[in-house]
């Protein structure tokens, strides 16, 4: 019970600490109006505003240094905004007692100018606490032309690390942001494969090969409504994404095998697939809303003869994904098959096949296409304008294939064209900022991918002392 006390105490540091921050404000402008004859501030006012103010600090503090002793935040950065809170306690309550001494001396003046600093670095310091400790950097250094994304495209799901591609991407966009390098609540830190194995001060995060065991499957499971339901404050997990993380946990929870390392279920195999070349976890808003009728059954079975993937892009869904990544001397042709199946069909894999301009006539029969990798073929400029109807089209990928700038510009009517990746094209350097007027709600991939750098990826290699 008293803990349960203590930690509500704490937890009023968030709503306490605006207090001081304010009524001091205001005492500092009432010190500056005091002295300009036209306004003629009472002493005795600004007075009762320190001593308030001076109270509410010293409250914050008390509160603030409650909730510190939770975990939940990086140690360093509490310790400075803790010590700078004091300072303001102290300041204040040394106007304070020269305003009770009617002293407005240089000193008075001084520490005035030095409360209002302090405030300033310690709100700057809360906020790095509550949203990281780039948050005001962060849009400062975005690349303007080419921001730069944390994970590569996924061109070969096979070969694509199973942590750093697939699992990782999750735990970044979900977790980190109260379990990563700026706040660890509950002193649980995911962003690096040796905190994660450590767990919080609830015990271990992962039970390897027991994902119902798991505590971390048990809490992305709770129902949303439940306090200790993860993430917080955010959306629940998708249905892929739980699946995926069990998967993962149930192979063993490694940090450093690749996804064709391990037994593939089909509902997994579906999920990795709907990841391969975008590398995005996000793929809602690739599926239409609209339910449609079941696909026939023949057509399908026409393009898998010919070693084509074709499966639903989700549960209980009749939208298809068609994925050429196994098929065997495909010719332009060959396309008429997807013909039957333009209803269904939303997301479409070309990636380095040996298709040509020509197929092209009949991919702009397939009106519904959402996402459309053309990656490594032989589409040129003379078969883009064939794409032209593809109104829903919302990802294209025509990375290493022929293409300029100029045959691009015949796809400005695509309003929903979100994603669209040229480099290694015939794009060039003075034609990016053409593009990007004509294109100016999508975003054009120019390559120059980050991967991030795992504990897991360092080999230390101990040698043997050298005999004589």
């Amino acid at each position: 019970m008293l803990l349960s006390v203590t930690t509500v105490f704490g937890r009023l540091h968030p709503v306490l600490v605006h207090l001081p921050i304010g009524i001091l404000l205001i005492g500092i402008l009432l010190q500056w109006l005091h002295n300009r004859e036209s306004h003629a501030v009472s002493i005795q006012v600004i007075k009762i505003v320190f001593v308030t103010g001076m109270l509410c600090a010293w409250i914050s503090c008390l509160t603030g240094y409650v909730l510190s002793t939770s975990g939940d935040y990086e140690e360093g950065l509490v310790d400075w905004h803790m010590w700078m809170g004091i300072a303001v306690a102290v300041t204040a309550s040394l106007i304070y007692w020269k305003i009770v001494r009617q002293e407005t001396d240089i000193l008075y003046k001084g520490l005035s100018i030095m409360l209002l600093l302090l405030i300033m670095i310690t709100g700057h310091l809360g906020g790095s606490l509550t949203h990281g400790s780039d948050y005001l950097t962060a849009a400062l250094s975005e690349v303007d032309d080419a921001p730069l994304p944390v994970h590569k495209p996924i061109s070969n799901i096979q070969e694509a690390q199973l942590y750093a591609d697939v699992i990782q991407p999750i735990f970044q966009k979900e977790c980190y942001s109260c379990h990563g390098r700026g706040r660890q609540k509950g002193k649980l830190r995911m962003d690096d494969s040796v905190w994660i194995m450590k767990g919080g001060k609830g015990g271990p995060l992962l039970i390897p090969t027991k994902p119902d065991a798991s505590e971390l499957v048990k809490r992305i499971m709770l129902p949303t409504t439940d306090e200790h339901h993860m993430p917080k404050e955010k959306p629940a997990l998708k249905e892929s994404q739980i699946a995926l993380i069990k998967w993962w946990i149930e192979q063993g929870a490694g940090f450093d095998r690749k996804v064709k390392d391990f037994e593939q279920p089909g509902k997994i195999k579906t999920y990795l697939l709907a990841l391969q070349n975008s590398g995005s976890h996000d793929q809602d808003s690739l599926v239409p809303a609209v339910p449609v009728e079941a696909a026939d059954i023949k057509s399908m079975d026409a393009l898998k003869e010919k070693g084509v993937v074709v499966i639903p892009v989700a549960q209980n869904s009749n939208y298809l994904m068609v994925d050429f990544i196994n098929a065997v001397n495909i010719r332009d042709q060959d396309l008429a098959l997807l013909v039957p199946l333009k209803k269904q069909l939303i997301w479409l894999k070309l990636g380095n096949t040996k298709i040509g301009d020509s197929s092209m006539s009949y991919i702009g029969q397939c009106q519904s296409i959402t996402l459309l990798q053309l990656n490594g073929t032989r589409v040129s400029d003379k078969g883009l304008p064939a794409l032209q109807s593809l109104t829903r089209l919302q990802s294209l990928n025509l990375v290493g294939d022929s293409v300029t700038a100029s045959g691009i510009l015949v796809l400005k009517p695509l309003k929903h064209l979100k994603n669209l990746y040229l480099y290694q094209t015939g794009v060039k350097g003075k034609d990016w900022a053409t593009l990007a007027g004509s294109f100016p709600k999508t975003h054009l991939d120019t390559g120059g991918y980050k991967v991030s750098f795992l504990a897991s990826d360092t080999v230390v290699v101990k040698m043997a002392p050298k005999k004589d």
